[in-house]
């Protein structure tokens, strides 16, 4: 066994969460030390949400040049054929996951960090040995955070391996399947699913709900379900997969009407996401589980004193930019700060075709709540902006309080609308008014432009439409 090491702060897990709560805790002095089994910035830098993304751009820059090439082209652009080399494309995601992993490495050592590679497992509310290439490594601390993550679920009749994938294999593949068939109409599988659909693949989606995105509403959803006809994309709903055919070259599918096969060189099962605990030892600790995840309380402290947990270990909603705030949220309670978990609201998005953004409650979820509410949408077909990228598909949509106009939620559908996510949230979390979205000047011609006019049209006030 190593040297035993001892620290005021463990993190265990250098995600999202883990690296932000660790360099924070640097920053203000702390004596701070982060395990990690593989490399800095967990499954969104190295398998998630950025190399995600990058497969995402790659196959919209793909499409467009197909575009480019087709007769009749109504930008006046023509080009020839283009040809896709996805192990390049592969190469160049890799390189930027490089990069920014690098950059979190750097920046925790700046902060003077400890950096231990190994996997950590609890021997008691202090102690933690990891298991590193040089031997065990024992690590006494005061106050440990979890910041384990998460890792994709698994159906017990379609288990990863060879033809059946999580999204970690889908964004490693050296060509597109012919045949490709995603589990799960969610936001991964989706993602996934169109990005292989504009590469080439013929991609078939299997969801158990009786639509796709189920945890937004049809209003948002519909856009994009129509866009994946458009791509030729075939939507399977209210279908369960049932398991691979004998010969398993299929996917065996069911619905209240009918059983059928579906061909498949790749099955991706995207059915969600759960947190990752397993050889942590948890066993050892006294704290409360809430079904799969750690409960906490407004400062994600466990049941046990001295140990946190942020991020997906948490449970949900599992977001790279949540567990950022939990991170700094903690290292700055354990260097003595009076801080609490009050947040509004915490940004969803969803970077289908068309993408989707939510921020605060929807119009029903507003309603349910026992509010009056006013509910109003901008359609971005009225947008210039919106026209001049040929991207008119989708709206803006506000929801506030009836008798004082405060903002409840903001939600959009449409090219880009990930980046309005931020003022979404801003104005949430200042406690705007429909007043003031609609006072506020929005640079034109920007799709942003949307924004200010929903609140006119709640208002009774629309311009331009």
């Amino acid at each position: 066994m190593l040297k035993p090491m001892s620290c005021k702060l463990l993190v265990i897990g250098a995600g999202p969460g883990g690296y932000v709560c660790a360099i924070r805790a640097g920053q203000l002095g702390i004596d701070t030390v982060v395990v990690e089994a593989l490399r800095p910035g967990g499954t969104c830098l190295n398998i998630g949400c950025i190399p995600s993304k990058a497969l995402i751009h790659a196959a919209e820059a793909f499409e467009a040049a197909k575009a480019a090439a087709e007769a009749n082209n109504p930008l006046g652009i023509s080009a020839s054929a283009p040809v896709l080399n996805l192990a390049k494309t592969v190469e160049w995601k890799d390189g930027i996951v490089a990069r920014l992993t690098g950059g979190v490495a750097g920046l925790m050592k700046k902060a003077g960090v400890k950096y231990v590679s190994g996997t950590a497992r609890f021997e008691n509310g202090e102690t933690v040995i990891v298991a590193t290439d040089m031997g065990e490594q024992e690590i006494h601390a005061e106050n440990i955070v979890i910041a384990t993550g998460s890792v994709p679920v698994e159906i017990p009749s379609l288990p990863f391996g060879d033809r059946i994938i999580s999204s970690k294999e889908a964004l490693k593949l050296s060509e597109p399947p012919e045949k490709l068939v995603v589990v799960g109409g969610g936001y991964i599988g989706l993602e996934l699913g169109t990005a292989y659909a504009k590469l080439g693949s013929q991609v078939t989606v299997v969801e158990a709900a009786p639509r796709i995105l189920p945890l937004y509403d049809a209003e948002l959803s519909a856009p994009v379900a129509r866009r994946l006809a458009k791509l030729g994309v075939e939507v399977l709903t209210s279908t369960k997969a049932l398991g691979l055919s004998p010969d398993g070259a299929s996917l065996r599918v069911e619905s209240e009407e009918t059983a059928r096969s579906l061909p498949a060189d790749k099955i991706l099962v995207a059915v969600g996401r759960k947190p990752h605990f397993e050889g942590l030892g948890l066993e050892e600790l006294a704290i409360d589980m809430e079904g799969r995840h750690i409960r906490v309380d407004d400062r994600c402290r466990t049941a046990m004193r001295g140990i946190y947990a942020i991020g997906d270990a948490t449970g949900e909603p599992m977001l790279a930019h949540r567990a950022m705030a939990q991170g700094e949220m903690v290292a700055e309670i354990v260097a003595g700060h009076k801080r609490a978990w009050d947040k509004q609201a915490i940004p969803a998005v969803c970077f289908t075709d068309p993408e989707i953004v939510s921020v605060g409650l929807g119009p029903e979820e507003a309603k349910a709540s026992g509010r009056e509410v006013k509910t109003a949408f901008f359609p971005f077909a009225a947008n210039g902006r919106a026209m001049t990228l040929q991207s008119e598909e989708g709206f803006v949509r506000v929801v506030a309080r009836a008798d004082n106009h405060l903002i409840l939620g903001i939600q959009a559908v449409g090219a880009g609308v990930s980046e309005l996510a931020s003022g979404f949230g801003l104005a949430l979390e200042m406690g705007a008014r429909l007043e003031d979205l609609a006072a506020t000047i929005h640079a034109h011609p920007t799709m942003g432009e949307a924004v200010p006019e929903a609140a006119l049209r709640a208002l009774g006030k629309a311009l331009h439409i």
